[in-house]
């Protein structure tokens, strides 16, 4: 069995229905967890931008050629928060249970900080 493959059915395995869903278990992966990765990756990413657009503010990434660089970090933070506000609202249990709230909550800061940084280097700019 290739790894291509052991993935691709853990992957599919986590997105079967049980009867009687007690507690996830550490492999499966559910969709409140997916959602829950995917906006931390989000808010991670508006995070990096944020703050490279606020230390070079010359360079590519950052706002020399306008506001790219924090508007990038911006809408990353706002789609992280608006993923990990969702989750929150609609796992029905706690911390562990596989749900994706402990993931959700994680996204909540970290979109929140790729928010400020967003902001700073947006008024960085217009000053």
């Amino acid at each position: 069995m290739s790894v291509f493959t052991a993935a691709t059915s853990a992957l599919l395995e986590g997105f079967a229905a049980p009867e009687q869903p007690l507690a996830a278990t550490v492999t499966t992966m559910s969709a409140g967890r997916l959602g829950a990765s995917v906006g931390g990756l989000l808010g991670l990413t508006g995070v990096i931008v944020g703050a490279l657009a606020l230390t070079r503010p010359t360079s590519r990434v950052g706002t020399g050629r306008g506001p790219l660089g924090a508007t990038v970090a911006l809408a990353a933070g706002l789609i992280g928060v608006a993923l990990g506000a969702l989750v929150v609202a609609a796992s029905d249990s706690g911390i562990g249970t596989g749900n994706g709230r402990g993931g959700a909550y994680v996204a909540l800061v970290v979109g929140s900080a790729a928010l400020v940084l967003g902001g700073l280097a947006l008024r960085r700019v217009r000053a």
